[in-house]
């Protein structure tokens, strides 16, 4: 027996508590919208370990609060929202893709959405840039920021503010990640060879045949457009100015120490990697909680049936109205009880079975034995979810990485996807039936999926924390970061060294052409002079 167990207890309460010694002071900025939801989950985390955060934020934000316990904020003070964080203004974008892409015409309506998409962009990197201009002409805040001596910038480069920040503050980097000012982050670190890695909007799986690479080719074409006409030029007078004119936001992005890539290989097709990648796909999952009285009761009474769950994620929630009216009419012909996160004016064609609800708890209604089904747009928060508890998925997606997103799922077999633009009753009730048929394959892909993705030495959140504590223990991470970024394109590729050796192959070459000449003259010569 214990004779002292008052320093027993004490010293166990001691060792729960984080490691103080090691708690750091982190500057974090976030990209609003749903990337701020996976970032406040961690930022929650690092919290409870002991870690100071200070939040920079837009005071037109939507999504980021500035009343909170877990973090310090610093509000900026920015003339123009950006139409990303507007919901009313994505709800619009939505459905002028929507009537875009019922147009006739394939080419004219891919240049027409290329169009929107890339005007959207670039109103919201212009707004981005102009609230880190904003930040560093404040003279009083940044020497608050410096006084502050911050360990690390945790950063969304999805958007640059962040990045151009944290650089001139000196400040190791770690992102928060999966994508860049103008695609996919692996795309700026990491060698990609189009042949069998799809880039952002190709809509293609590794398996391409020729005329998908030349899909795959044009749409990385249409990236290199975004970032050298676009979003370069845009954050460019600010990086000249406060940092380095012979620098640009491209090469200030891959001097990050550290990635947290919000991808895991259960889903994301593989490709090479860098050693300062760490993978944490599906990090925001967790077990599921018990439901509100109300929606257990509605649940359980799905009977042998179970529910259907869907949404269209946290700026979209609500489509066209004779496109819920389609999703209405298919969901009522089911026999399972339907729970529906749908904003505004109730489809005329709800059937009993369906409950129309503003918001839901998404990862506790997957988590529940009875939910049967996940109709999704292909959001990344939600399709981690469903692949943690092990639910097929039905996919309508409607705008950016969505689609790219919905094929990956529809490779592995875990999923079903529609075009949202076509949509008809028959059609999207066969395919609710198909994947709530457990004769079909995707139940048993779903289940073998989920196991893949927990079945790992360290959980998503764990490696996160501990690898962003390491770069605080660290003060960065520079050895596990490659300095080809450094390097010219010629110097990268080789280019320098094949131009050397094809240069002396064809010195030498000419040189043996000459000497033969010369020699067969002689030759020439001798023979006449015998001949003679």
């Amino acid at each position: 027996m214990l004779r002292h167990p008052q320093i027993f207890v004490l010293v166990v309460f001691l060792w729960s508590l984080p490691l103080l010694s090691l708690a750091g002071k982190i500057l974090v900025y976030p990209v609003d919208g749903s990337h701020w939801l996976n970032m406040d989950i961690l930022l929650r985390e690092l919290h409870q370990r002991g870690h100071k955060l200070t939040v920079v934020r837009s005071a037109n934000s939507w999504y980021i609060p500035e009343n909170t316990t877990h973090y310090t904020p610093i509000t900026v003070h920015v003339e123009h929202l950006s139409s990303l964080e507007d919901p009313e203004y994505m709800a619009s974008f939505l459905r002028r893709n929507i009537d875009i892409q019922r147009g006739e015409g394939s080419v004219l309506s891919f240049i027409a959405l290329q169009k929107e998409t890339i005007t959207l962009l670039e109103e919201s990197h212009n707004s981005s840039a102009e609230m880190v201009r904003i930040i560093l002409e404040d003279k009083k805040l940044i020497k608050t920021l410096k006084e502050s001596k911050y360990d690390l910038m945790l950063t969304d480069p999805g958007f640059a503010g962040g990045v151009i920040l944290g650089a001139y503050l000196g400040l190791p980097m770690v992102f928060n990640v999966r994508w860049i000012t103008n695609g996919e982050g692996h795309f700026a670190i990491a060698p990609s060879p189009l042949s069998y890695i799809p880039t952002i909007g190709s809509r293609v799986t590794d398996k391409m045949s020729f005329a998908n690479k030349m899909k795959n080719l044009l749409h990385f074409g249409i990236g290199q457009y975004i970032d050298h006409m676009l979003t370069r030029p845009l954050y460019q007078g600010v990086i000249s100015k406060y940092i380095n004119p012979n620098s640009n936001v491209y090469t200030l992005i891959q001097g990050a120490d550290l990635w947290l890539m919000r991808v895991d290989f259960v889903f994301e097709f593989p490709r090479p990697t860098m050693p300062n990648v760490v993978y944490i796909g599906g990090f925001q999952c967790k077990p599921s909680k018990p439901l509100p009285d109300d929606l257990e009761k509605f649940v359980e009474s799905s009977g042998e049936h179970g529910v259907v769950i869907m949404s269209l994620g946290t700026l979209l929630g609500s489509l066209v109205p004779d496109i819920s009216e389609v999703i209405a009419s298919a969901f009522a012909r089911l026999p399972q009880k339907v729970i529906w996160r749908h904003v505004g004016e109730k489809p005329s064609t709800l059937g009993k079975n369906t409950l129309i609800v503003e918001w839901l708890p998404q990862n506790d209604l997957l988590g529940h034995p009875k939910t049967k089904a996940f109709v999704t747009h292909g959001g990344t928060n939600g399709i981690y979810e469903a692949i943690y508890h092990g639910v097929p998925m039905l996919g309508l997606p409607l705008i950016f990485d969505q689609f790219d997103n919905m094929i990956r799922l529809e490779a592995r077999g875990v999923a079903q996807v529609l075009d949202v633009a076509t949509l008809d009753v028959d059609t999207l009730t066969q395919a609710l039936r198909d994947i709530l048929d457990e004769n079909q394959p995707y139940q048993k892909n779903t289940r073998r999926m989920s196991s893949l993705h927990r079945d790992t030495p360290l959980k998503p959140m764990d490696s996160a924390i501990f690898w962003l504590e390491f770069v605080l223990r660290h003060k960065g991470a520079a050895h596990l970061r490659t300095e080809s970024y450094k390097l010219p394109w010629y110097s990268y590729h080789c280019v320098d060294v094949l131009m050397l050796i094809v240069s002396l192959f064809t010195a030498v070459c000419l040189i043996l052409v000459l000497m033969s000449k010369a020699l067969l003259k002689v030759f020439v010569r001798k023979r006449k002079a015998k001949k003679e």
